[in-house]
């Protein structure tokens, strides 16, 4: 694997960060029969938020599905480590500037050629301000990349068919690692035509391709076959995919115990306490890269300047995540003590000011009665979330704890589906708090803070903005040593721990289950399932 001069660091980053992650369940021991090698894997998932640009695609629902069908520069494997895949080698002498090249004779599943333009174009478009991409934030560093006006990424420069550089404006040590995540997917050049059009119907590089023009029935499902155009690392051993778009987890969960699921990448909470007996040795339950927690903009009333700051400590304070990861979610959860994951190497639980994540009842009062005696509070303060999610377990129970120590009144606020609740999100017109968290793009502490917190980030739901954060995240992705950059991270994060512009409540596992008959079904280091490496039969 070469993939960067200095690609040792980034590859430790990765392995020894999520070494232990990889796990299956006992469906993945060896078939007793021959597996079908047209098998269709059913899963479950969720109605994308937006059409299936790679750019333009920053959630769950959509990332399954992209994730299938197109194929980058490198991808993850099980433990998170960086394998090429599209990329020949990626090469730095400075990690400034870096050398890309290709494998040659390489095809989008519809024929097109795929060439170094496949992947400057796809940049040049997702950086462009009036594109308006939720993904455009990950082209930060590239040289041209402009968030006050259109600016091309002067940073990128064809040199053949098979060779392009890419000049970042500051040293990256970490950029050949960042490679896999689907904002640095290719395009074929026939999208740019109708890019709207494109995202309902994509053609992509990957393991898989749509099942035709009409594969996407919108809020049901998304059928994939088999792309025979690809040829990478990633080689499917089923025939394809079949994404089930539920309207909750309770439906999918009923399907898996009656056979009619193959695949299930989260137990409801109301099964937590009988899932194990209901599914024996089919059982999934890992750790993950993936952090829940509750967003308050700033622009909502009484969470703004100093009595915003008391505010959102009194709320951190007042919910009782070791009842609720307990009670709720039967242990598969842990409290959350910062903003990343501690499956992440550089993670720690000894950040200044991570009390303010402890419950204490009679703190969270005073800081309350604090922020009363600036400007009394009025109204009601609620948590939105996709109810086809299994959270109101949850937010019910985070809702109650503030009732409970404030005194205030406190609900969730349930939305029917995840891409409406997005929508709402991105469009800003939401008026609430709401559920929040990051489940990682590539094994990094940088990649739970910059897309999250930085300032104009594609994925920063609550606006939140703070230079002195923006110079430690810099400081730290331009550091060549990994401590030296994990140390940045930290401080980084000590600031978030004080200004709260999200509150972190606790670190997820993955907890599934596999159906009969299934097997090799392995959940990576992001808690997302080796789709590619399962059989049937």
């Amino acid at each position: 694997m070469n993939i960067t001069r200095l690609g040792v660091t980034a590859i430790t980053l990765a392995a020894v960060g999520a070494l232990a992650l990889s796990g299956c369940a006992g469906g993945a021991s060896a078939p007793a029969s021959t597996p079908n090698p047209g098998a269709i894997i059913s899963t479950n998932g969720s109605e994308p938020q937006n059409p299936l640009i790679p750019t333009a695609t920053t959630e769950t629902g959509g990332g399954k599905i992209v994730n299938s069908i197109f194929a980058g520069l490198v991808y993850y494997d099980a433990e998170g480590a960086a394998v090429n895949d599209v990329a020949a080698a990626i090469t730095t002498d400075d990690n400034t500037t870096y050398t890309i090249k290709i494998k040659p004779g390489l095809s989008f599943s519809d024929g097109q050629v795929l060439t170094s333009n496949s992947f400057v174009d796809a940049w040049q478009y997702g950086a462009l301000l009036s594109n308006a991409q939720l993904g455009s934030s990950f082209f930060s560093d590239i040289a041209g990349y402009s968030v006050e006006q259109d600016s091309p990424l002067t940073g990128l420069t064809v040199v053949d068919d098979t060779t392009f550089t890419v000049a970042l404006t500051a040293p990256l040590a970490d950029f050949p690692q960042r490679l896999g995540y689907a904002a640095f997917y290719p395009l074929p050049a026939s999208a740019f035509a109708d890019m709207a059009a494109f995202g309902e119907s994509p053609i992509g590089n990957g393991p898989y391709m749509l099942d035709g023009p009409k594969a996407w029935k919108h809020n049901e499902k998304i059928d994939l076959v088999v792309n025979p155009a690809y040829d990478g690392g990633r080689k499917p051993k089923n025939g394809g995919l079949s994404i089930t778009f539920y309207a909750n987890q309770g439906a999918a969960y009923s399907d898996l115990l009656a056979n009619n699921l193959d695949v299930l990448d989260s137990i409801p909470d109301s099964a937590y306490g009988t899932y194990e007996s209901d599914l024996g040795d089919r059982v999934v339950n890992q750790p993950a890269a993936i952090l829940q927690a509750v967003t308050i903009p700033a622009r909502l009333p009484h969470f703004s300047g100093e009595e915003g700051a008391l505010r959102r400590r009194a709320l951190s304070m007042a919910i009782n995540r070791e009842e609720i990861t307990k009670i709720i979610f039967s242990g598969t959860r842990t409290p959350a003590s910062d903003f990343t994951s501690p499956v992440l190497d550089g993670w720690s639980d000894t950040l200044r000011g991570a009390d303010v994540l402890e419950f204490d009842a009679k703190a969270a009062r005073k800081l309350w009665a604090r922020a009363d005696a600036i400007s009394p509070w009025t109204g009601s303060f609620q948590i939105a979330y996709n109810a086809d999610g299994g959270h109101q377990g949850w937010v019910d129970a985070a809702s109650n704890s503030i009732k409970n120590t404030l005194g205030i009144d406190a609900s969730g606020a349930p939305t029917p589906t995840f891409a409406q609740a997005r929508t709402a999100i991105a469009d800003r017109s939401i008026q609430t708090a709401f559920r929040s968290g990051w489940q990682a793009d590539y094994p990094s502490l940088y990649n739970f803070l910059q897309p999250s917190y930085a300032t104009r980030a594609g994925s920063n739901d609550g606006e939140y903005s703070n230079p002195e954060f923006d110079s430690l995240l810099a400081r730290g992705s331009a550091e060549g040593d990994l401590a030296a950059a994990n140390s940045d991270f930290q401080k980084a994060q000590e600031i978030l721990l004080q200004d709260l512009p999200a509150i972190p409540l606790w670190y997820a596992n993955v907890t599934g289950g596999v159906g009969l008959d299934v097997h090799g079904v392995v959940f990576g280091w992001d808690s997302v399932p080796l789709f590619t490496e399962i059989t049937k039969g």
